[in-house]
This record gives C-alpha cells, structure tokens and sequence, in this order.
C-alpha cells in the first residue's frame, strides 16, 4: 500500500517542474530571428532569470546576451522614431520658409519690374541711371538673404547719389560740376531734405519691412537646425535600460501581446526625454514671438504696399525737388558756392533749367488686387502652422507611447513587472520634475549640454525677432559665438563673419618695458652677492 503512494508522490513532484519546464520560446526565438539577430544561445524553453539585469527575475526565455542585444535595439529604434519625429517638424519648418521666401522674393522682384513704369517720366534721370536703381535692389535682396549690410547707411547713400544725379541733370549744360562740388551737394540731403519727407519715411519702412522678413526667415531656419541638433542627441545607458523593460522584457516573459500601460510607458518617456522637454518655454516663447512677426507683415503699412511702392516713392521725391529745384539750388549755391564755368574758373550764376510739367503728373503704384488676400492668405497660414508646433517637446514623449501603447488595457497591461494596472503616478515634464521618476534613474544636476547650448540659441533668436519687431537690427551672431562658441549663427553665405578686435589694435612695442625689467633684476641679485660676501667676511 504504501509503495503505490510513494510512487505517486514522486510522479506528482517530477510533473511540476517538468511541466513549468516545458514552457516553450518557440515564440521568442522567432520574434529574435526577426530582428536580424541569430538564434545562438537562444534558450529552446524557459530558463531561470537570476542572471537578469533589466528584466525582472523569473522564468525567462531571454539570456544576458539576448538582453543587452534587446536593450541595444530598443534605444535604437526609440531614437529612429525621434529622429522620423524631427525630420518631420524640419519638413514643416523647411516648407513655411519655402512659402514665405518664394512670396517675398515675387514681391521684390514684382517693385524692381515696376521700376520702369514709374521712373520712365523722369527721361535720362531713369534711363542714364538703370544701375543706381537697380543697385537698391540688390542691396535690399542681399541683405534679406542675411548679408552683413548697414541697410540705413545704404538707403543713405542711394539718396544722396540720387541728389547728385538729379542736381547735375538739372544744371546748365555749360557748368563744370566737378566731383567735390557733387559730394558737397550730396551733403545736403540731411540739412535741406531736398526730396521732402519721402526718404526718411521710406526709410523707415522700408528697414522695419525687411528687417522683420530677415529674421522671420532666419526664426525658421533656426528652428528647424535646433530641431535637427536635438532629436540627434543619445539616449542615455538609463534610458535604454528602462526601454527595455518597457519594450522587450515582456517578450521574454512569453507576454509579447501586451502592450504597456500607457502611465508606465509615460513615465519612461517623459525620462528619457527629460532634457528635450527642457527646451519648451523657449520654444514656445520662440514660436509666439514668430506669429507676432507674421502678423505684423499684413498691418499698416504691411509688407506689400512697401515693397510695391518704393518706385513710386522714388518718383515722388524727385518730382518734389524738380518742383522747388531753383529754391534748392539757391540754397547750395550759399553752402557749396556757385559752379564756374569751364576754362574761367568765373563763379557766373546760371538760372536753373525749368521742367515742363506735364512730364511731371502724380503717378501712384499699388499692388495688385491679389496681393492683399495673398498677404493674409500667407499670414494664417504661417500663424496657423507654427501654432501647430508650439508644443512639441512636451507631447513628443505621449506621441512616442501612443506607438507602443495606443489602445492598452490599462486594467491588463504590462507595468514592469507583470499583465496588471500601472500604479505610480505620471511625472511632470522637464528634468527637474524626474527627481522621482520610478522608471529612468536621472541625475538632475547634470543637463544634456548639447540642448543647453540650443536652449540658449532659441533665446537669442526670440531676442533678435522682439528687437525686428521694433525696426531694430541685432547682430546676433556675434551673440550666439559669446554662449555657445558653436558660431552657429544665421548668417548666409558667410558674410556676417567678424573678427574681434585683441586687447590691442596692433602689437605692442614691450622691448623697452623687458629691457628695463631685466635690468633691475640683474642689479639687485648684485647687490644681494655683495651682501652675502660681507656677511661672509666678518665671520
């Protein structure tokens, strides 16, 4: 009686752990195949999970080397989908640039075609001088493509080359105006404003104009190169260690059908990417300061009546001194004296030339009926856009779970550690907030230098559009060389290189300065060898 009891006793032992034995991995083995690796060393069934580091301990089909493979994969595919994340942010940034650098530069080229039109009452005035013209064009292209022009010195002197040009037009043919006396006359512009009030107001919308369209396109293209720098950034050993956890240990617990609970997979991300949530005031301080700028191209006066009447403009301020050219011309003969003639050198006085005025009839240049709603067409769409972006770095870790764990039971998910609810709480965003973060082990102290460093350029970038805002141009890229030494600046076509000046503006002459010091120092060592002799000879 007894024996058939022992037997069954033993029977029933042995079956248990067989059975738990027999677990197959068949599952894993090709889910690991899958993923490009080999199935050497891969475990036919369960094995103990002491050896494990990131997955919890327990009946695994994983090794050490499966695990640290697996880990590996999964930073690699996590910083994959960060970097698909920011090459589409770029995308967006890139075609909001495209969009507005096409309508601007149609713009511009739109009031450099009207030129003719408008100038071509002015006769010679226009014809004689295409290139003077045409050379404020360029001048006002190259500087919206970031050359390191002075545009308020280059308006300047259009104007006052525009004076000469007009003055020597309109003074007798037989009167030797040299060039000393065509620079003293050029002189005049600011004290007797002989085009009346149009190039200071033309100037002052005009800078404003293109001052705002300068850094609005380099605001995008800020964005997009920050963008670009941070969703390069690596994962750190933390963060990998908690993705795996997160991705692949339910793989090697046989439970690759569960997802992971969305809070858990919340708090992983919102570690990992710790750094990155950093840059989101900034950001969105960028971002608004931005649609600030794009709004303010389409209120008065807005970006395409400014551009589109610079000829008409042009042709005002010249009509406005032909009209009182012997008023003006009285008054440069007292400043400049009067011009002789060729060969006397005789100071004779000539009336100045009277243009007939039927040339002269009011000519007003406006855009184009299309060129409002293109305008306000162009501003909702950009505003409407980068709204879109405001929040980025902050719903980039959520975006990132809803690929891993859209959909989850969050009453039968993976937590960590089995298929049950995820019980701790979600963090907050930023570093400082993952003080307590159960998930990714982070040294709050020590923030990513590389976003720093795209921090501080954010700054500098919302600074130089506040300052646009206001007409006000800001070299920024001497700025961004002082914090981050990266001379990661705006500027196109390396024009905006500028080289500090040293401590002195040339070497200087320290002979007599070394010569002197070496001198006092080779009398007193003398003297303390004569002392020491002395010392020695009374002894």
């Amino acid at each position: 009686m007894r024996l058939p009891v022992l037997l069954c006793t033993l029977a029933a032992l042995c079956a248990g752990p067989a059975a738990g034995a027999e677990r197959s991995c068949a599952d894993l083995r090709q889910f690991y195949t899958g993923k490009g690796f080999t199935l050497t060393g891969v475990p036919q069934t369960e094995i103990s999970g002491e050896h494990l580091r990131m997955c919890p301990q327990g009946p695994t089909c994983c090794t050490s080397a499966m695990e640290e493979n697996l880990a590996g994969l999964s930073a690699q595919e996590t910083e994959g989908l960060i970097r698909e994340a920011g090459r589409s942010l770029q995308a967006a940034f890139n075609g909001l640039h495209r969009s507005f650098d096409t309508y601007f530069t149609e713009l511009h080229s739109s009031s450099e075609h009207a030129l003719q039109e408008a100038l071509s009452p002015l006769g010679p005035l226009y014809s004689q001088n295409t290139r003077l013209y045409g050379d404020l064009y360029t001048d006002l292209r190259q500087y919206y493509r970031g050359s390191a022009l002075n545009l308020d010195e280059n308006l300047s002197e259009f104007w006052s080359r525009l004076l000469e040009r007009t003055f020597k037009t309109s003074a007798p043919m037989d009167v030797n105006l040299s060039e000393d006396y065509l620079e003293c006359v050029a002189k005049q512009q600011e004290t007797l404003r002989p085009f009346g009030d149009v190039p200071r107001d033309m100037k002052a919308k005009v800078i404003r104009a293109f001052v705002k369209a300068r850094s609005f396109v380099q605001g995008l293209l800020v964005s997009a190169d920050v963008v670009k720098k941070v969703s390069q950034v690596s994962l750190s050993p933390e963060c990998t260690k908690a993705l795996m956890k997160l991705v692949y240990c339910p793989h090697c617990r046989s439970l690759a059908s569960v997802k992971p609970c969305s809070n858990y997979c919340a708090n992983v991300m919102k570690g990992c990417l710790a750094n990155q949530a950093d840059l989101d005031p900034e950001w969105q301080n960028l971002i608004d300061t931005m649609i600030q700028v794009a709004s303010s191209f389409s209120t008065e006066p807005s970006l395409d009546v400014v551009l589109s009447s610079i000829p008409a403009r042009i042709y005002e301020a010249v009509h406005y001194l032909q009209e009182n050219m012997d008023t003006f011309t009285a008054k440069v003969y007292q400043t400049c004296g009067t011009p002789g003639e060729p060969g006397t050198g005789s100071p004779t006085v000539h009336e100045p030339k009277k243009k007939k005025s039927s040339s002269l009839t009011a000519s007003e240049y406006k855009p184009s009926p299309t060129a409002g709603p293109r305008l306000e067409m162009q501003v909702s769409n950009l505003s409407s856009k980068l709204r879109e972006m405001r929040q980025y770095w902050i719903q980039l870790p959520m975006a990132l779970c809803s690929k891993l764990s859209g959909g989850s039971n969050q009453e039968k998910c993976w937590n960590g550690i089995s298929k049950a609810r995820y019980l701790p709480e979600v963090m907050g965003d930023g570093l400082a907030n993952q003080i307590n973060n159960p998930e990714v082990e982070l040294d709050i102290t020590k923030p990513d230098m590389t976003i720093r460093q795209q921090i501080m350029q954010l700054k500098i970038m919302s600074n130089k559009l506040k300052n646009a805002l206001d007409g006000n141009d800001v070299d920024f890229q001497d700025t961004s060389d002082d914090i981050s030494g990266s001379g990661s600046g705006m500027c196109v076509g390396g024009q905006c290189h500028r080289s500090r000046p040293g401590l002195y503006s040339f070497p200087p002459d320290n002979k007599g300065v070394i010569g002197a010091t070496t001198s006092h120092s080779s009398s007193f060592t003398l003297l303390l060898l004569l002392l020491l002799a002395l010392l020695l000879l009374r002894r």
